[in-house]
């Protein structure tokens, strides 16, 4: 089987910096697949500098958590806070979701309006992913799935790391319970998409609880590729100061869109015979 490297940028749309290292990182790099927020501020501008690179393939980031909704606050207020913004992270999510405080039916409303809005604009998503994966969170999974089908999309992120078992004992304890208990959920959901007949990457890498991919990392990674496709999530900008002051994150931006528009990467794909891939390149 042919293998496939599928870098996709999270968070397409939320900032011009963002949308830019997204653009650079297909036109002059190995970068075909990024992931849509529909309810950000520069979400028309991701849409146009979609349709100009149609080797790009274009998913949904569904958002429930650090964003903005598409829907009115009064329909979703479970999901809200009072200045009509969506919870902070997905901690706060995930605690107040155990604690019965958010409706699936809200939940289900406001993905559909997402999804109705990036459909709305002329881009029919190659794939589904979330911001900060509450999509794979047991509950929610399944009205994803449902969402999906209904527009004939069948393909998802899945996002249980692949990896050697002492790589998810490094970082403190909060690092290393994200990542157990991230690939627990992801596994189930894994096992739930196939079932529903669902294309998922063989495999996915990416630092989900940890420091950024950067060139060192993305070439490891395909040293040590198996057959399939593999998945490596990014999240590229072109200015750490700027977007670290603008999300809150303290996140290495630039080293990731370096690493997908990095010379010795194209070097090593073109020596293994590997092809940059987006989601619409897997079969079912």
């Amino acid at each position: 089987m042919q293998r496939g490297l599928l870098l996709n940028a999270d968070d397409f749309g939320r900032h011009s910096l963002i949308n830019g290292a997204v653009e650079k990182g297909v036109a002059e790099g190995c970068l075909r697949s990024a992931s849509l927020m529909p309810g950000e501020p520069c979400f028309s501008e991701a849409v146009a500098l979609a349709k100009k690179h149609p080797q790009l393939g274009v998913g949904i980031h569904f958002t429930l958590v650090d964003g903005n909704p598409v829907s009115p606050a009064g329909e979703i207020p479970t999901l809200v806070t009072p200045e009509g913004k969506f919870l902070p992270n997905h901690t706060a999510f995930v605690k107040k979701y155990l604690q019965g405080g958010i409706s699936l039916a809200e939940v289900r409303t406001e993905l559909t309006a997402q999804l109705d809005k990036v459909l709305a604009a002329g881009i029919t998503p190659t794939h589904a992913d979330s911001h900060q994966h509450i999509h794979i969170l047991p509950g929610i999974f399944p009205i994803v799935l449902d969402i999906l089908e209904a527009h004939g999309i069948k393909r998802v992120r899945t996002p249980k790391v692949s990896g050697r078992p002492m790589d998810f004992f490094t970082g403190g304890l909060g690092q290393i319970i994200g990542r157990w208990g991230l690939w627990g959920i992801s596994a189930l959901g894994k096992w739930q998409a196939k079932g529903r007949g669902f294309a998922t990457p063989d495999y996915f890498s990416g630092k989900v609880a940890g420091d950024a991919v950067d060139e060192a990392t993305v070439l490891s990674i395909v040293e040590e590729m198996p057959a399939g496709v593999t998945e490596v999530m990014l999240h590229p900008g072109l200015s750490n100061t700027e977007l670290v002051k603008y999300s809150g994150w303290e996140h290495d931006y630039e080293a990731e869109y370096a690493a997908s528009c990095s010379p010795k990467l194209k070097a090593l794909l073109d020596e293994k015979g590997i092809v940059p891939v987006n989601y619409a390149d897997m079969v079912r």
